[in-house]
């Protein structure tokens, strides 16, 4: 038991030691301030940090303070927000900054119990701010910790299930620094981030690859252990570009639950096969009711926007009016208005 113990205490401080030479300069590890870390961890779900990071800099920069996020419309919020996608997560944070802002007066909640209890935040963020900005010792477990521990332990037991989370987040906990949790955690992090990488570390200048299971049994490709998900749905998306004479078009907000609620679209038709004829669909809709137009396919082969759960096959098709348009945006607003970033980037080839 004593072996374990120091063991388990040289694994911490190698990490904490290895974590001191290697640790990025980044933003969000020069504050304690519990609104940039919560910001940045956030952004970080389902993120690179190098593709976060200019989103950091420009939601610190755009809402210096919890009360300018909350004040902020929701359309303003997902604008700054598109192109980082899991959209649920930009409008979660707005909630919660509301929620902060003018139930807690702007006082950010500081126990893990509490932070968890904020939309949009789960076990590994709560633990992230309740450690990183008040000291709490509550271990973070995220893909990188799943990843180190996993191959360190020789763990096979599957991530993706309620016994790997319960398993792994023991384990953490029972590895981390009593007297500085908040080191440790981001130490831990990094070096699954840089080190303990998911495809060919570079093991042979690990600092703890002497006890490693995974290093020692050849075993680093085959760790963590993840069960297969449920297969990928395919969708065949028909958005309708509607361009006037008096240049303008139209923009629907997307309502109801869904990935990318509350964004703007064209007007759109589904179908259930690739190839399928929409000149029947066109006509039902309400817009172009009484009007002649021209209808052109802008992308011969469906452009692929591929999500965790589902692949959008994807056509934009231009139906030129004849006609002006009342109601509608024009065309120089278009950029105005958050859109998923599968039409950002149409609209920014189509050069309205």
């Amino acid at each position: 038991m004593l072996f374990v113990f120091f063991l388990k205490m040289n694994i911490s401080k190698t990490l904490i030691d290895w974590y001191s030479v290697n640790k990025r300069d980044l933003p969000w590890r020069n504050t304690q301030n519990p609104y940039y870390i919560w910001l940045s961890e956030i952004i970080l779900q389902q993120t690179q940090v190098k593709q976060g990071l200019p989103y950091y800099s420009a939601f610190t920069a755009k809402f210096p303070t919890v009360f300018d996020l909350a004040n902020a419309d929701e359309s303003a919020v997902l604008k700054l927000w598109q192109g980082l996608g899991y959209y649920s997560r930009a409008r979660n944070l707005h909630a919660s900054a509301k929620y902060i802002a003018n139930d807690l007066n702007g006082v950010f909640p500081n126990t893990y119990k509490e932070i968890i209890k904020l939309k949009g935040v789960g076990d590994y963020t709560a633990s992230a701010i309740a450690s990183i900005c008040f000291n709490e010792a509550t271990a973070v477990v995220d893909g990188n910790v799943y990843r180190g521990l996993s191959r360190y332990y020789g763990i096979e037991t599957p991530i993706n299930i309620g016994k790997g989370f319960k398993e792994f987040k023991a384990l953490a906990q029972d590895l981390i620094d009593k007297k500085d949790p908040a080191t440790f955690n981001q130490a831990i992090m990094e070096f699954g981030a840089r080190q303990c990488k998911p495809k060919k570390p570079d093991c042979t200048v690990c600092p703890i690859n002497t006890n490693c299971v995974a290093f020692r049994e050849n075993k680093i490709e085959e760790l963590p252990v993840k069960l297969k998900t449920l297969k990928v749905k395919k969708k065949y998306f028909n958005f309708i570009v509607i361009l006037s004479k008096n240049k303008k078009t139209i923009l629907e907000k997307r309502e109801g639950k869904g990935i990318w609620q509350n964004l703007y679209q064209f007007p759109l038709i589904e179908t259930t096969k690739p190839d399928e004829d929409i000149t029947t669909e066109l006509k039902t809709l309400e817009i172009l009711e009484n009007k002649t137009y021209d209808v052109s396919l802008y992308n011969e082969q469906p452009l692929v926007h591929k999500l965790s759960h589902q692949h959008l096959y994807t056509k934009f098709w231009i139906v030129s009016l004849n006609n002006d348009l009342k109601e509608g945006i024009l065309f120089k607003d278009i950029r105005v208005y958050p859109v998923p970033i599968l039409l950002s980037n149409f609209i920014e080839n189509f050069n309205f």
